[in-house]
């Protein structure tokens, strides 16, 4: 029995196929974990959909923020981005159920018996693991809940860019998605920002990474996707970036968590 994570597919369903069939995935013995972003820029979103859905309680999720955009361009909030390709989806027969299975993936999952927690972007330094998790639950509630299309509707905007007690829900939801799915770097004293997202190297001077941030804390291990700039590498000990661009060129990677062995295949260019 094995645990098998793979960064963000974007789409690239030969890719992950591929990846599977190298290390010979077992559904009825192994586990795959995800760290977002099914769909969105590569050239089959819509078979990844079926493939992960069909993969049942052998293959668990989180959210990413193209996977909450293609919720709300199915719900009529928001067109598709130019370089999207998620039309088969919006096309597709069985829709409605996709979509429902999707809306019903956490934010933050903890593996049970491995301990490592995984989220699309990361962990805020503001909170602790615990604190994170708790909000997740809150958010995850209102996507699952009957009135979902407001929420999704409700999540677009930068601000608040930091956590307060005095928040309210509307922006405590805004808050929890897009440091769940969208951060990269915070300033000095926690607070997100959303306008850069190359590597470090030309990063401003004032802006850190989240993890360089979250010393004080005793985190569990962390994994998470999103920044694909990072190709993959994070020298902080015990956070895993698994993004590696595949839908860029770059490469799709697997990680086997009980060997800690690396394996990825090469992208060709799809955007």
């Amino acid at each position: 029995m094995a645990t098998y994570i793979v960064g963000d597919l974007q789409g690239c369903l030969s890719e992950l196929n591929r990846l599977l069939a190298e290390v010979g995935f077992t559904p009825s013995r192994d586990e795959l974990w995800l760290t977002g972003d099914l769909v969105a820029r590569g050239p089959d979103s819509l078979g990844c959909l079926r493939r992960i859905l069909a993969l049942g309680a052998a293959a668990t999720t989180v959210l990413g923020n193209h996977d909450l955009h293609l919720l709300a361009v199915a719900s009529g909030l928001r067109a598709p981005k130019t370089a999207d390709r998620i039309h088969d989806i919006l096309r597709a027969a069985d829709r409605a159920d996709l979509l429902y299975w999707l809306r019903q993936q956490p934010l933050l999952a903890r593996h049970e018996r491995h301990g490592f927690v995984m989220t699309h972007a990361g962990i805020p330094p503001q909170w602790t693991v615990t604190e994170a998790e708790d909000a997740a639950r809150v958010a995850e509630a209102e996507l699952r809940s009957a009135h979902y299309r407001d929420r999704l509707r409700d999540m677009y905007g930068n601000q608040p860019d930091g956590w307060r007690d005095d928040l309210g829900d509307l922006e405590r939801l805004r808050f929890t998605i897009n440091a769940l799915t969208r951060m990269r770097l915070c300033h000095g004293d926690g607070r997100l920002d959303f306008d850069y997202k190359a590597s470090l190297t030309d990063a401003p001077t004032e802006l850190h990474p989240w993890f360089e941030l979250r010393a004080h804390h005793e985190d569990p291990p962390l994994v998470f996707g999103h920044w694909a700039a990072l190709e993959g590498q994070c020298e902080q000990p015990g956070i895993h970036a698994l993004d590696t661009g595949c839908v860029w060129g770059g490469s799709l990677t697997l990680l086997c968590w009980e060997t800690g062995e690396r394996i990825s295949t090469p992208c060709p260019v799809h955007a």
